[in-house]
Order: structure tokens, then C-alpha cells, then sequence
């Protein structure tokens, strides 16, 4: 099975596999969860207010990350015109963008630690990882992230693996990628870039007594001015516009929480990431045992020295840190997919030895047990939440065992990177209808999308702007992107005083919080009309509720 096309070929192929995984549902999903939303509807108020200094949701201050990626999206949007603004695909564009980049960058640095072939699957693994693909259909920070990481560590390690003939040659080139990604990584996500280089740095110089002296070409003044140099302005202008608010917040309250405590209900303890593995780098988990062994004992050659170098420290790091969301480890994902590949095509040649504790058959099981349960959920997941079938999800079950089928047929006879390149495919052939089309129509999980539709066929011609909307007890970020940036999240009472206030407003109520607004309504004098009732699965909090839309008129007097 051929997995590699010369020049610019390898490029095309690349950004062809990560359009066909990653373009599927970026227009038909609605926002998936809070970040999304938080994040998406910042850059939208910087579009409609015209400050792209300060980030804020509605009129609260979002002291948590720089501003790169709203800059980043709020240009999409400028760029589409107004009307993208109302629409969840521009903000996705960046993160789009960032996969996919970080894919070609992993494949046009890897070429330096591999050849060719294990450089072209390195990149094929990581852009058909689960979790990249999760990340590039979210209008968040961690896909950019990950190409400025790429940028970064690719940029080091063509310095660090410089042969001695090169040594004269000149590494401004190199230097400026990586110093801009420094630059860039920091605008995006603070310290995130900075930490994984500092680790890598700190691992080399363990390990490599000469690492220094490889390292001499980054040219450290003048790359730190030029970080200087992006990130300053803003930084400047951010602590003028909020009184120095925005470091201390972001520091204070969101970064220093998260290394001491479980910030968020995100506390876990260490191994999550090691758990999730399976399923959050499949495929490129099933050749895991064989990769880390084949690596281990290959730790002397310098490549696979400063992927190691790369894995380790930011591993054991982010296992460390209390606060856990599966996408933290994201940047240790294309040096493991760029070791696995290597691993893989060393397991084809005569002198492999497998390893004990990782028999053959766990890889095949392994694959056949998380493509089986990614086709079974894509078929029932119209049926088991909405009760309804879907003709589309016939086609996973159709296609899951011919592309597993491949995949167990390569590794039964040791051609493991053919059985992951079909192993890629089928989650290409699998997940593409089941982003594009399946999960977009199953209406339990999307709330706040059933409500806003719900609520613009209440008697109102086609295209009509929706009424006022408040919400208690469903304070969904993604309900105040959908329905507009006035939407009130409020009390019971205040909900209730806000119908008295305007009687065109509507009001979405939890059964949680209903007693407490009807008792405020009758205070007040309205009556009250049940417009629409709704029941849906609230994933954000793991549970089935039931909503209620209500309009009001002040009661007549008797």
C-alpha cells in the first residue's frame, strides 16, 4: 500500500485527508459546548462594538485567554461580511485552518527526524487522531495552538538535529519560524508553547551534553525582541483598557487555580491522559506498546531523542496538573504520531522484536473494539436519543467492517502501517456522514438550537427577527450565540420582572426554577401563556431536562 507521493504531492494528499475530516459538520453542527460558544460570541462582540482590545461575553469581562483567536476569527468574519457573524462556521475557520496546518507542518518537519514514508504517516495519524478531529470542529484555541507548537518544536529540532557539515550554514530561518510561533503561541494561549519548549530544552540538555551546542542558532536576543515585539502591544493596551485587570484575572483566577485544584469539576487524578489514549489517538493508539518499546530502545539516535524529549516532560507535566480536559495533551500528539510511524515501519523488517506485554492480537482487538463502538454510536445515535431512524446511519455499518476488515487483514501479516492508513480511512468514511448529517439532526442534544427554532415558528413570518429572550435555569452560553447578544440569563424573579418590563419578551424556563418564577409572576400581575414545551438532554451537566417557553400580558382587572 503506497503511503507516500513525492513534493508537493504529500502536501495535497495531506490537506485532502484533513478537508474530508474536517470540513464534515463544521456548518451543520451547532455550537458543541460552552467554550465554544464563550469563545465564539466574544469574537462576535468585538465585531458588532469594534473594540478588539478587551473580551468580554455579553457585559461580563473574559479574563482568561489572550486574544489571538478572537482576533483570528473576528477576521473571518469581517472578511464574510455581517451576516457570517450569526453563523457558527466562520469562528470554526481558524481552527480549520490551525489542524490542518499543524498536519503539514508535522509532515514537513518530520521529514527531517524520519523518511519520507513514516513522515507522510506521522501526519496522516495525527490529522486522523479522534481528538484533532474533535478539536478542529470547535470554534476554541487548541487546533491554532497545535500549529504553532508544530511550528515551534519543528523549527527546534531541525537546529538540535543539524548534521556537522551543516553547522556553518545559516539558521536564520529556523530561528524566525520558531520565534514567531513563540510569539504566536503566547497570543493564543499564554505560556502553553513556551512551557513545551522549555520542557523539550530541559530533556535534551539531560540527555545530550552537546544540545547546547546544536541549539546556538536560535539567536535568543533577537527572538526574544521579536516576541516582544507581537505580544507587547496588546498586552500594553489590554491593561490600559481594564486597570490591569485582565493579567491578574487570568492569573489569579484562571491559571494558578488550575495547578493547585480540580478547577471547574475538571479534577482528576494522574493517568487520565494515559487512560484516554486509546481512544482520544486512535488510530495511532493501536501500534501504542510496540511505538513506546521500538522508541525506548532507539532513544539514542537524535530524532527519536528530541520526540522523546518532546513526549516526556509535557506529559508528566500535564498528568500533574490537577485540572484535566482531555484536549490539554493535544501537544504531545504529533510527536507521538511521528514515533508511531516510525515504529510501524520498523515492525514490517525482519529484526523487529514484539513485545511481550503488548501482544499482536491487542492491536487488532484494540482496533475492531473502538472502530466497532464509532460505528455502532454513529448508527444509533438517532434512534436511542430521538426514537427516529435515520437513513444515513445504515452506512457506517455498512462500510465499519470492510475498512476494519482491511485493518486486521494488513495487521495479521505485520504490514502495520497499511493496517493504520485503512484504519485512517474508515474514520474518514465513518465519521464524515456522522458529522455532516447524523449528530447535527439528533435535536435532543441541541438545546438551545431546538429553542431558537421553536421560538422563530411561534407565528412569525419566515425571516423574522426573533423577540426578546430571557432564560432561567438554562444559562447556556451557546443560547446567547444563537439567539443574540441581549439574551438575559437571569433569575426566576428577574425573568419574571423582565416580561413585566416588555411584554414581547419571551422567557425559558427549567422545571428546577419554575415555582419560583410563577410565584414572582403572580406578584406581579401576568398572565402567563405556556408557548412552547421542550425536553432534551443537557449534556454540558450529564442530564435530561425539561423546558418551557412562556409569553405574558399583564392581567386585566376584574
Amino acid at each position: 500500500m503506497q503511503l507516500y507521493f513525492k513534493g508537493a504531492g504529500a502536501y495535497a494528499w495531506l490537506a485532502l485527508l484533513c478537508a474530508a475530516l474536517y470540513l464534515p459538520g463544521l456548518v451543520t453542527l451547532p455550537p458543541i459546548d460552552r467554550d465554544e460558544a464563550r469563545f465564539a460570541q466574544a469574537s462576535r462582540q468585538m465585531v458588532e462594538s469594534g473594540d478588539y482590545v478587551r473580551i468580554r461575553f455579553q457585559e461580563e469581562p473574559r479574563h482568561k485567554k489572550p486574544i489571538g483567536i478572537h482576533w483570528l476569527q473576528a477576521g473571518v468574519v469581517k472578511t464574510l461580511g455581517g451576516n457570517a457573524s450569526r453563523h457558527i462556521w466562520p469562528y470554526r475557520i481558524p481552527s480549520f485552518l490551525g489542524a490542518t496546518l499543524a498536519v503539514l507542518l508535522t509532515f514537513m518537519w518530520g521529514r527531517r527526524m524520519t523518511d519520507p514514508q513514516g513522515a507522510f504517516l506521522g501526519a496522516g495519524l495525527l490529522a486522523g487522531s479522534l481528538l484533532l478531529i474533535f478539536e478542529a470542529h470547535q470554534a476554541t484555541t487548541d487546533a491554532v495552538l497545535l500549529a504553532a507548537v508544530v511550528a515551534s518544536q519543528g523549527a527546534l529540532a531541525a537546529l538540535y538535529l543539524r548534521q556537522p557539515e551543516d553547522v556553518s550554514r545559516s539558521t536564520l530561518g529556523p530561528a524566525v519560524i520558531f520565534w514567531f510561533a513563540q510569539g504566536a503561541g503566547i497570543l493564543i494561549k499564554g505560556p502553553i508553547v513556551p512551557t513545551v519548549t522549555l520542557l523539550t530544552l530541559a530533556a535534551l540538555i539531560a540527555m545530550d551534553r552537546r544540545a547546547l551546542d546544536r541549539l546556538k542558532g536560535l539567536h535568543p536576543l533577537l527572538g526574544l525582541l521579536g516576541v516582544a515585539l507581537m505580544v507587547l502591544p496588546w498586552g500594553i493596551a489590554i491593561t490600559k483598557a481594564t486597570g490591569g485587570a485582565f493579567f491578574t484575572d487570568a492569573i489569579g483566577k484562571d491559571l494558578l487555580p488550575k495547578l493547585v485544584s480540580g478547577q471547574e469539576s475538571h479534577g482528576f487524578m494522574p493517568g487520565y491522559y494515559l487512560l484516554l489514549l486509546p481512544l482520544t489517538f486512535w488510530p495511532g493508539s493501536l501500534f501504542l506498546g510496540p511505538t513506546l518499546l521500538w522508541a525506548w530502545k532507539q532513544r539514542q539516535r537524535p530524532e527519536v531523542r528530541f520526540l522523546l524529549a518532546w513526549i516526556l516532560p509535557a506529559w508528566v507535566l500535564f498528568e500533574l496538573v490537577p485540572t484535566k480536559l482531555p484536549h490539554y495533551i493535544l501537544p504531545a500528539y504529533p510527536a507521538l504520531a511521528l514515533l508511531t510511524a516510525q515504529a510501524a515501519f520498523a515492525a514490517q523488517k525482519a529484526d523487529f522484536q514484539w513485545p511481550r506485554f503488548w501482544p499482536a492480537w491487542l492491536s487488532m482487538a484494540l482496533g475492531l473494539f473502538v472502530g466497532g463502538v464509532l460505528a455502532a454510536g454513529t448508527a444509533l445515535m438517532p434512534w436511542l436519543p430521538d426514537g427516529r431512524f435515520d437513513p444515513w446511519s445504515l452506512w457506517p455499518i455498512l462500510v465499519a467492517p470492510v475498512t476494519l476488515g482491511s485493518m486486521v487483514w494488513y495487521l495479521r501479516r505485520r504490514q502495520v502501517a497499511a493496517g493504520l492508513a485503512a484504519a485512517i480511512l474508515g474514520a474518514v468514511l465513518i465519521l464524515g456522514p456522522a458529522l455532516q448529517t447524523i449528530l447535527p439532526q439528533v435535536g435532543t442534544f441541541w438545546l438551545s438550537n431546538t429553542i431558537v427554532r421553536e421560538i422563530a415558528a411561534l407565528d412569525k413570518p419566515p425571516g423574522t427577527a426573533l423577540p426578546p429572550l430571557v432564560a432561567a435555569g438554562y444559562h447556556e452560553p451557546s443560547l446567547v450565540f444563537l439567539a443574540g447578544t441581549q439574551t438575559g440569563l437571569l433569575s426566576p424573579e428577574e425573568a419574571a420582572e423582565a416580561l413585566s418590563a416588555r411584554p414581547d419578551t419571551l422567557a425559558v424556563l427549567t422545571q428546577k426554577v419554575e415555582p419560583a418564577f410563577l410565584a414572582k409572576a403572580q406578584e406581579l400581575g401576568l398572565a402567563l401563556q405556556v408557548a412552547r414545551t421542550m425536553k432534551g438532554f443537557h449534556y454540558s451537566k450529564g442530564r435530561w431536562v425539561t423546558l418551557k417557553v412562556y409569553s405574558a400580558q399583564k392581567a386585566t382587572a376584574p
